[in-house]
């Protein structure tokens, strides 16, 4: 996580786009996995963008083996028996998060101007 991210040289992988907003999500409130595909799925709706759930699952799990985040185990609201799991920040994970989200924003920054490049270029 260190390691300054390397861009691809095109857009952005979807993973790393899933990545931050996983991130943001967090810092706004705990959220379980499925909520989280639930926001996500509702938010990017009017693009036509529907993340599946194997990607975000493993774009959770990147987090956590990088030591953003970890998960926690509580009861769902209202049930008895059923456990849900949430995210939230390791001890060090919001610095790396933090990080991560500014390396990221100059990549965003990278793809946004490659697009308007070609809008510019091909639509004028």
């Amino acid at each position: 996580m260190g390691e300054k991210r390397k861009s691809s040289g095109f857009l952005l992988k979807q993973r790393a786009f899933l990545k931050l907003y996983l991130i943001t999500l967090t810092e706004q409130e705990r959220l379980y996995g499925l909520k989280l595909l639930d926001v996500l799925r509702e938010e990017f709706k009017p693009f036509g963008y529907r993340p599946n759930h194997s990607e975000v699952y493993k774009a959770l799990h990147d987090l956590i083996e990088d030591g953003i985040l970890t998960q926690v185990k509580k009861k769902k609201e209202g049930m008895k028996y059923q456990e849900v799991v949430y995210y939230r920040f390791t001890e060090e994970g919001y610095k790396k998060a933090q990080l991560y989200k500014r390396q990221l924003k100059a990549e965003l920054d990278r793809c946004a101007a490659l697009i308007r490049k070609a809008i510019e270029d091909n639509f004028s």
